[in-house]
């Protein structure tokens, strides 16, 4: 099941951790992430999953940035979460997926004890204006049944800020 907003409420400071948190950004049943003033885009035109891929940093002024399809854009919420017996999800708000700009594209699902900022998958269909701290996103938590180890220790676990993809590391198992 689905925790509704109020039951996300009740859950805060303990088993669900929203940081900062505003009362305003409650849903019904998820609760709406900001996005950071900064976005990271690869370097390479053909990217590797086996190498590190170089990036550069891009800041998102306050009068707002274009976004250029077919190019991804790595961005992070500004919002630092925690979740204990909790599955949290993110998903695009419908509002931004109406201008044809996806937020997300891939990897919505969050691992129970995972704690940190998350990094957003951003990618538009036509060029798009996007804005510092607008709410860009939601958060949703599922419960979860059965016996589970809590996410302690990963790739993108306690990460500061927006993470790359650190795939090439499964290839040096």
């Amino acid at each position: 099941m689905i925790l509704s907003g109020k039951e996300i409420v009740r859950h805060l400071g303990k088993e669900i951790i929203i940081e900062p948190f505003d009362e305003r950004k409650v849903n019904p049943n998820s609760y709406n992430l900001t996005l950071a003033d900064e976005l990271l885009v690869y370097d390479q035109t053909v990217l590797d999953m086996k190498q590190p891929n170089s990036t550069s940093r891009l800041t998102i002024p306050e009068e707002g940035l274009v976004l250029e399809p077919h190019r991804l854009y790595l961005g992070r919420t500004e919002e630092y979460t925690r979740t204990e017996g909790y599955v949290p999800m993110l998903e695009g708000r419908s509002s931004t997926g109406r201008l044809g700009l996806f937020i997300h594209v891939t990897a919505g699902f969050g691992d129970v004890g995972f704690a940190g900022y998350w990094t957003l998958e951003i990618f538009c269909v036509q060029p798009i204006r996007i804005y510092p701290h607008v709410e860009i996103c939601q958060i949703y938590y599922h419960d979860i049944h059965g016996e589970y180890e809590p996410y302690r220790s990963g790739k993108y676990q306690h990460n500061t800020g927006i993470q790359p993809s650190l795939m090439y590391r499964d290839f040096e198992k």
